[in-house]
């Protein structure tokens, strides 16, 4: 981190439970987990318990773990804490949403346990970049991160997988499609560049100085918007199965 300049507008200042909170990357965690309660209201059959469960699941494989191989591979977030404790994070979390998911599959479907699978394979590759980064970039977090959660849920609510949940996996894939395209250059501007100059000319005769806000300022609110209006849909279509 270079100077005050935060390594994401979420981050709060380093050192004690405030890393932990920054690890979690609320406004991100919160949005993907809409994705959950998205596959579980499209499902024929409301199953809340099935919510419920998903919903832990993906915070500790995505929210808790997934973050905290990140931050160990790299330390983007410029966190203090220790790489035993992101280890330890990682491998109690990840094997906590596992256990979930087979917990799972024994009471419903054994299939499911292929999306477990999938999910703790993706958790590691994506974020170590495992096999030269291979399963790292825009296409694989915007099925991982937007497609998955969608489906996988809706997977262990219906037991089978229809068009609709296909067409919203395809939606869920899209708009973290979205948000990887609008992230990537404020990430760059927050975290590796060290100086900005520059004016922008317009029409009329004046200028506008270029800084590191206008590089990251108004994609950002973009974010912040669209993960509240995620977590606003999901809440809507729970509470219209659960009424």
């Amino acid at each position: 981190m270079t100077g005050t300049v935060r390594p994401a507008f979420y981050a709060l200042a380093p050192g004690g439970w405030r890393d932990y909170l920054t690890l979690l990357h609320p406004p991100y965690t919160l949005w993907h987990l809409s994705y959950v309660a998205i596959g579980a209201a499209l499902a024929p059959h409301f199953r809340a318990g099935i919510l419920g469960l998903a919903l832990l699941a993906f915070f500790l494989g995505m929210g808790v773990a997934a973050h905290a191989l990140d931050e160990l591979h790299g330390r983007p977030l410029a966190t203090r804490i220790g790489h035993r404790t992101l280890l330890a994070l990682a491998g109690a979390s990840l094997s906590g949403a596992a256990a979930i998911g087979v917990v799972v599959a024994a009471r419903t479907n054994l299939w499911l346990l292929a999306f477990v699978a999938v999910g703790v394979f993706i958790a590691v590759a994506y974020n170590l970049e495992l096999f030269g980064g291979r399963f790292h970039g825009d296409p694989w977090f915007a099925l991982a991160w937007g497609a998955f959660p969608v489906l996988a849920t809706y997977f262990a609510a219906a037991q089978t997988i229809r068009i609709e949940a296909v067409l919203a996996s395809v939606f869920a894939a899209l708009l973290s499609h979205a948000q990887r395209r609008l992230s990537t250059p404020v990430r760059l501007a927050r975290r590796r560049v060290t100086s900005v100059s520059g004016r922008i000319e317009l029409t009329d005769g004046t200028s506008l100085a270029i800084t590191r806000d206008t590089l990251t300022e108004e994609a950002e609110r973009a974010l912040q918007a669209v993960a509240a209006a995620m977590v606003a849909l999901a809440l809507a279509l729970v509470l219209l199965r659960v009424t």
